[in-house]
């Protein structure tokens, strides 16, 4: 019994070393078969994810309940941003701390986007505080808010920072 399982196990070894000996161009073109099957499942499960993201956004963020706050520099600002804290309704619902490169970005005209969140229509309190370094080095504490009325359909506000010496309100709160 013994010797009949090892001639047989042998049997299979030698023919599987056969098939796999004369099964290897089909094999390489299965292969590449199957790397474009898997790049092609890639690219579904990311159209898939960004679906998913957006409608969780939807569902999160209803646009009768939606707030957007967005933060620029005026240009030729000389600040430099450490932080900025930003308050709704009495309420912390953001803080950032700004890198060399985020403020670089700020700088050569972006856009950053602060918060985005749910609040009711009405009228709520915004206040932003802005800590950093002036053009001499100086230390920059300031703080602005104002009044924003949310409607029914999704609100933006932009924040822009002139800082000291400008000429402009430092912290201009637009809806």
């Amino acid at each position: 019994m013994n010797r009949l399982l090892k001639s047989l196990i042998t049997t299979l070894v030698l023919a599987a070393s056969i098939t796999a000996a004369t099964a290897q161009p089909a094999a390489k073109e299965q292969v590449k078969g199957l790397d474009e099957q898997v790049q092609d499942i890639k690219k579904d499960v990311l159209a898939i994810s960004t679906e998913l993201l957006q409608l969780e956004e939807k569902l999160l963020y209803p646009s009768s309940t939606q707030v957007s706050l967005f933060l620029s520099l005026a240009p030729d600002t000389k600040l430099r941003i450490d932080s900025v804290k930003l308050r709704i309704g009495g309420l912390d619902v953001a803080h950032h701390i700004y890198t060399y490169k985020e403020l670089e970005a700020l700088r050569s005209g972006g856009i950053q986007r602060l918060h985005t969140g749910n609040i009711r229509t009405g009228e709520h309190h915004v206040e932003v505080t802005v800590i950093g370094k002036t053009a001499d080095n100086g230390d920059y504490r300031q703080v602005a808010s104002r009044t924003i009325t949310k409607a029914v359909e999704p609100k933006l506000v932009e924040i822009v920072l002139s800082g000291p010496g400008s000429g402009r309100q430092a912290i201009q709160i637009n809806e």
